[in-house]
């Protein structure tokens, strides 16, 4: 295997594994064994190893001294810490996204709501709605062009996504969040900077509320 086909089996490896966490498939504290996940992902150990380093990196794992890497856990209060420094930068890239998004991008957003939209009235799936959930942000974040904001909301997003699995199984939960999705969406449409920024904002504090951690 080459530099390049290690490369992006890593980033497979640990696309998945974050899903499994997004989606509460590994909960909060849960074990990630490199071998056991090697064997469940049907890989070998060393892409599993370098994706389980980089969770740990972005705060969704932690290291246990004689125990091995696991699922962090977090408590109510770093948990409204988390979502109140995303609630900003969320909206900062929503700002921003407003005045430098181009209409390939914008139309790839209006397809990811329709198709939110239309998957209500299916039953819910916890790892797919985050994962449609997180391309969402992301693609608005990237649409900033900020590399640092990129950056740090990753990070914000991982840890923030610990505690939301169940939201994915509500139906009010669901419907709130894909509308306030399209509040999002609509403000960028319509060029509305400060619009977007408040719709964002507004989306964050909303998923904290929902979570429970008030």
């Amino acid at each position: 295997m080459t530099a390049t086909e290690q490369a992006l089996l890593t980033e497979s490896v640990h696309d998945t594994l974050r899903e499994m966490v997004f989606s509460g498939e590994l909960e909060p504290g849960a074990p990630l064994s490199v071998p056991a996940l090697a064997a469940r992902l049907a890989v070998s150990r060393t892409p599993v190893r370098e994706a389980v380093q980089q969770l740990i990196y972005e705060g969704i794992a932690v290291h246990v001294r004689n125990a091995g890497a696991r699922v962090a856990t977090i408590d109510a209060t770093s948990v409204r810490a988390v979502f109140e420094v995303r609630e900003v930068l969320d909206g900062l890239a929503a700002y921003q996204a407003t005045l430098a998004i181009s209409r390939e991008t914008l139309s790839r957003l209006e397809k990811m709501v329709q198709v939110q939209r239309e998957l209500l009235d299916q039953p819910p799936d916890r790892r797919r709605d985050a994962r449609l959930d997180l391309e969402f942000h992301t693609v608005i974040r990237e649409a900033a062009g900020n590399v640092p904001l990129v950056e740090a909301l990753a990070r914000l997003d991982g840890q923030s996504h610990l505690f939301r699995s169940d939201m994915w199984t509500s139906p009010l939960g669901r419907t709130l969040a894909v509308t306030e999705h399209e509040r999002i969406l609509h403000a960028i449409e319509a060029g509305d900077a400060d619009g977007a920024r408040v719709a964002a904002c507004a989306h964050v504090a909303g998923l904290l509320v929902r979570i429970g951690r008030t």
